[in-house]
């Protein structure tokens, strides 16, 4: 009867260490901006469960000069740093990595860089202007500075075409709205007859009407089922 009992014991134990087994979550930041801009987020992830060791927010780039940030160098490391991370970290052995802003396009270069896509279950972007910025110029003309030069956001920099048609994980969504005051600054959304913020290869793209900075914090729900 002692059996019994305690095989069912390890039985519940195994279930529950099984239930509680995710993928590590990344959450990577926009230009100029700071880890907590993702606490929405964050804050949701921890009362469904995550511990604090199972969600990376790393703190990127420079917030006294904005233009100065592009995708190459300093601005790379924190981000690859943590992805690294999280991977040796997780549980399944595979991550999450939603991105907003600028964050979209630097975490989609170190996933690529690093060669992990296979490590990377889902991939969310959020206000990504991943096909370019109208407001950077168009590559190598009219680019203002470091954040929309070669390896910036212009319209077919460099580092725009090598993130075209590249798969960057199992699942992969974009977040944009057509009111977003930075992405659309301009008046003009799209690039190429598609959103800029729109991946690719993913799977769905979901619309809402918050700007810039509302895409992030007013949809953390949406975050949250995707990534499940």
């Amino acid at each position: 009867m002692k059996k019994i009992g305690l095989i069912f014991i390890l039985l519940v134990i195994s279930e529950l260490s099984f239930a509680a087994c995710r993928d590590a979550v990344v959450l990577v930041h926009g230009n100029g901006g700071y880890p907590s801009n993702f606490d929405d987020t964050y804050n949701l992830l921890r009362s469904k469960g995550y511990a604090t060791n199972e969600i990376f927010r790393p703190n990127w780039g420079s917030k006294f000069c904005v233009a100065c940030n592009n995708h190459s160098g300093s601005e790379e490391t924190p981000v690859r740093n943590s992805i690294n991370a999280a991977i040796s970290g997780s549980c399944t052995g595979k991550i999450d990595v939603i991105g907003h802003s600028m964050g979209v396009t630097l975490a989609a270069k170190q996933i690529l860089t690093m060669g992990v896509v296979s490590k990377v279950d889902t991939f969310v972007g959020i206000a990504g202007g991943y096909r370019g910025l109208w407001s950077c110029g168009t590559y190598p003309f009219n680019v203002p500075n470091s954040t929309c030069g070669s390896q910036g956001l212009s319209v077919n920099s460099p580092l725009v075409n090598s993130l075209k048609g590249r798969i960057l994980a199992n699942k992969t969504y974009s977040i944009k709205s057509w009111v977003d005051q930075v992405v659309c600054s301009t008046g003009i959304c799209t690039v190429g007859g598609r959103h800029t913020s729109q991946i690719d290869t993913e799977n769905a793209t979901f619309t809402y009407s918050y700007g810039h900075f509302g895409l992030l914090t007013k949809t953390e729900n949406k975050q949250y089922e995707l990534i499940q």
